[in-house]
């Protein structure tokens, strides 16, 4: 399998370090992680395979766009990434609200949130390999 990039988007420094952690050492992964989806948005010409982004990113830059805003500019900017949204908030409207703006998965960050972002990141990248 050809290496795979994938950007995580958190202004948590410990989500980036679990993320890079677990998907570093998984074969055929590059990780690049960021802080703001202006930092992601920013590096979009290395052409991430997949894109992780959390749904607050303002926790300590309070002018930081939000994960929305961030999802909207990738979308249009670059439809063919797939973007997965990753947040604490299970809320059914505002799930509904990323998926119309071109969200692919969303995933709650709960007790087993790695286990269902290891299964995620496999299946959009195994649907991608397919097209």
């Amino acid at each position: 399998m050809e290496n795979k990039l994938i950007f995580f988007v958190d202004d948590d420094k410990m989500i980036l370090h679990l993320m890079e952690y677990t998907f570093k050492s998984r074969e055929g992964c590059q990780v690049h992680t960021f802080f703001s989806g202006e930092d992601c948005i920013a590096h979009l010409d290395e052409n991430p395979s997949i894109i992780v982004l959390d749904h607050i990113l303002s926790t300590y830059n309070t002018g930081a766009m939000s994960g929305m805003e961030a999802l909207k500019t990738i979308h249009k900017m670059r439809k063919d990434i797939p973007i997965i949204i990753l947040s604490q908030q299970p809320d059914k409207d505002l799930i509904d609200e990323f998926m119309k703006n071109g969200a692919t998965r969303y995933i709650s960050k709960d007790e087993y949130f790695i286990d269902s972002m290891i299964e995620t990141i496999e299946d959009v990248l195994n649907l991608q390999g397919q097209d």
